[in-house]
C-alpha cells in the first residue's frame, strides 16, 4: 500500500492558476533567442476599449441601422468646416457599408454573395479635417476604429509591424469581442508614403508588398488574433483550451471598412502633365487657372497606379474623396464656430486660473490669417494661439488680472500687449486692496492693540490670492492672520509692542513665519539680559 502522506502534492493546478494571473497582468516579453526590434511609438488609439455593456448596445445599433446620409452630414457639420463634398461622399459610402452589413445579419446567407465594399481613400493636404472626419464617422456610429500609420509596417512584419495587426487592434478595441470587431473602421493615414514609384518621397523600400498584404486584408481573410510573435496570447490561448473554455482563433475582414489618406503631394503634377498634354497653343481652356486641387479632383485609376500604386490596390479603394484647403475665412470659421474649436480650449484653460478670456473679432482674423501662413491647416490655428497666449498664461495667474481681452495687437505682439495690461490693471486693483488692508490693520488695533505695517510684497500677495480665490482681501487677511494675537502678545513681552511688519513670507506661511519671529524675540531677550 502506497503512504499517501508521502506523495508529492499536485502543483498543477495551482501553477496554472499563478501563471494565468501573471500572464493577465503581464508587462513583459519572452526572449526566446534574437526578437525583431520595433519602433517605439505613442499608441495611435487612444480611445478607450469598449465595456462589455457597450459592445451589446453597439451590436444592436448596426443590427437596427436606419441612419441617412443627410443625418451623418448634419452631425460632422457640427465640428467639421467645410469639406462638404467629402462630407456627402463619406455619408454615403458609410451608410451604403452599414446597411449591407445590417442586412447580412438579418439574413446571413446573403453575406455569401459577391459584394464590393465601399472603401475610401481621401486625397488633401495636411490639417484639412480628413482624420477628424472619420473619428467623428465612428463616434457616430459606435463601432471600433482604428488609427495607423501606413509606413510604420513592413511587408514581412519583421522589422515594423504586420499589416494583420490592424484586426487584432480592432478587437482590442472591442474588448475582444471578435462579433464586433469584424465591423469595425480601419484608417490608414500616410498611404502615400508606401507607393513604389519615386514620384513619392520618403517611401518605404518595401511599399509594393506592404500594398500587397494590405490587399488581402481589405479584401476578406481570416486573421490569427494572436501573432507568432506575441508569445504570450498564444500561452494564454493554450491555457484556455485546458480549461475547456471556447476562444476565438481568428477574425475576418470581410465587413470591416478600410479608409486610406494622404496628402498626395506629387500628384497634381501628375495629373497636370496628363491633361494639358492635350492642349495645343492657345486651346488650353483655362487650364492655366487650375489649382493643385483642381487637378487632384481630376485623378483617376492610372494617376494612383502611375504614383507607385498597384491596380489592384488601388482597385480596392473606389470611393475616392478630394478634401479642399483651408482659407482664412474657413479657419477664423473654425474657431468661432466649430463645437470643439481649440479656442474654447483656451478659453478653459484661462478660466481655470479664474481668468475670463475674451478674444475680439480682430483678434480671430489676424489669428486665422497668420494661421493660413503655417500651411499645416487648422493645426495652425493652435501654433498661432500658444504663440500668442503662452506669456499670458505665464503671467497673469500670478496677477490681481481677473478678465483679458486678446485684440488684433495682442497677435501681433504679445509681449508688449501683456506689459499694458499689466501696468493698466495692477494699480487699480491694488489702491482696492491697500483699503480693504488699512481698514483691517486699523480694526486689528484696536481689538488687539497691535499695530500691523504691511509691507508691499505682502500687499501684492494678498491682492493675488484674493483675486485668484474668488475672495475679498479682508476675507484672505482674516484667514492668514486668524489668531496672530496670542504670538504677538509673546513677541511684545520680549521685545516690546511693535509695530509688526507684515512681509510677503508672512502671507504665504504665517504659521512658519509666527513661529520664527517668536524664536527670534526670545533669543533677543536673552542677548538683552545676558548683556
Amino acid at each position: 500500500m502506497t503512504d499517501k502522506k508521502h506523495d508529492p502534492p499536485d502543483h498543477s493546478e495551482d501553477f496554472q492558476k499563478r501563471l494565468s494571473e501573471m500572464l493577465s497582468n503581464a508587462n513583459f516579453t519572452f526572449m526566446a533567442g534574437p526578437q525583431p526590434q520595433r519602433p517605439q511609438e505613442e499608441p495611435e488609439t487612444p480611445e478607450a476599449p469598449e465595456s462589455p455593456e457597450r459592445s451589446e448596445e453597439t451590436l444592436r445599433r448596426i443590427r437596427e441601422f436606419n441612419l441617412k446620409p443627410h443625418g451623418i452630414k448634419e452631425y460632422l457639420d457640427r465640428f467639421v468646416i467645410r469639406q462638404d463634398e467629402a462630407k456627402k461622399v463619406l455619408s454615403v459610402a458609410i451608410c451604403d457599408h452599414y446597411n449591407h452589413v445590417r442586412r447580412c445579419m438579418e439574413s446571413p446567407a446573403l453575406a455569401d454573395k459577391e459584394y464590393s465594399k465601399h472603401n475610401v481613400i481621401l486625397v488633401g493636404p495636411s490639417g484639412v479635417g480628413k482624420t477628424y472626419l472619420l473619428r467623428c464617422i465612428a463616434r457616430l456610429i459606435g463601432v471600433p476604429f482604428v488609427k495607423a500609420d501606413a509606413t510604420k509596417f513592413s511587408e514581412t512584419g519583421y522589422v515594423g509591424h504586420d499589416v494583420e495587426d490592424l484586426a487584432r487592434d480592432l478587437v482590442r478595441m472591442a474588448d475582444g469581442n471578435t462579433e464586433l470587431a469584424q465591423y469595425g473602421m480601419i484608417y490608414l493615414d500616410e498611404i502615400d508614403k508606401i507607393a513604389s514609384s519615386p514620384m513619392s518621397s520618403g517611401r518605404d523600400v518595401s511599399g509594393r508588398g506592404v500594398q500587397v498584404n494590405l490587399l488581402k486584408l481589405m479584401e476578406e481573410t481570416d486573421v490569427s488574433l494572436h501573432s507568432q510573435t506575441d508569445l504570450v496570447g498564444q500561452i494564454q490561448a493554450i491555457m484556455s483550451n485546458q480549461k475547456g473554455k471556447k476562444q476565438e482563433r481568428t477574425i475576418n475582414t470581410r465587413h470591416m471598412l478600410f479608409i486610406a489618406s494622404g496628402a498626395f503631394d506629387n500628384l497634381p503634377e501628375l495629373v497636370k502633365r496628363r491633361v494639358d498634354s492635350s492642349s495645343i497653343g492657345f486651346m488650353s481652356d483655362g487650364r492655366s487657372q487650375r489649382t493643385d486641387s483642381d487637378y487632384m479632383k481630376l485623378a483617376g485609376t492610372g494617376d494612383f497606379i502611375r504614383y507607385g500604386f498597384e491596380p489592384e490596390f488601388i482597385g480596392r479603394l473606389p470611393v475616392r474623396v478630394v478634401c479642399e484647403p483651408l482659407t482664412a475665412e474657413d479657419l477664423e470659421t473654425i474657431l468661432l464656430k466649430a463645437e470643439d474649436s481649440v479656442l474654447r480650449q483656451y478659453e478653459d484653460d484661462f478660466a481655470g486660473y479664474g481668468i475670463d478670456l475674451t478674444v475680439r473679432q480682430d483678434a480671430t482674423r489676424e489669428i486665422a490669417q497668420q494661421a493660413e501662413k503655417e500651411k499645416t491647416g487648422a493645426r495652425g490655428l493652435m501654433t498661432v494661439l500658444e504663440r500668442t497666449l503662452r506669456h499670458c498664461k505665464f503671467e497673469l495667474p500670478s496677477t490681481l488680472v481677473t478678465s483679458f481681452e486678446a485684440t488684433r495687437e495682442t497677435v501681433l505682439d504679445p509681449v508688449t500687449s501683456l506689459q499694458t495690461l499689466l501696468e493698466k490693471e495692477q494699480p487699480e486693483e491694488l489702491e482696492l486692496a491697500v483699503l480693504e488692508i488699512a481698514q483691517f490693520a486699523e480694526q486689528f488695533q484696536t481689538e488687539h492693540g497691535f499695530k500691523l505695517t504691511f509691507l508691499q510684497g505682502a500687499v501684492s500677495e494678498l491682492a493675488r490670492e484674493a483675486a485668484a480665490s474668488g475672495r475679498s482681501v479682508t476675507d484672505v487677511c482674516e484667514e492668514k492672520l486668524h489668531d496672530f494675537q496670542h504670538g504677538l502678545r509673546l513677541i511684545a513681552q520680549n521685545t516690546g509692542n511693535g509695530p509688526f511688519k507684515i512681509t510677503k513670507r508672512v502671507i504665504q506661511n504665517p504659521g512658519r513665519e509666527l513661529s520664527r519671529m517668536i524664536a527670534e524675540s526670545f533669543r533677543r531677550k536673552e542677548s538683552e539680559e545676558s548683556k
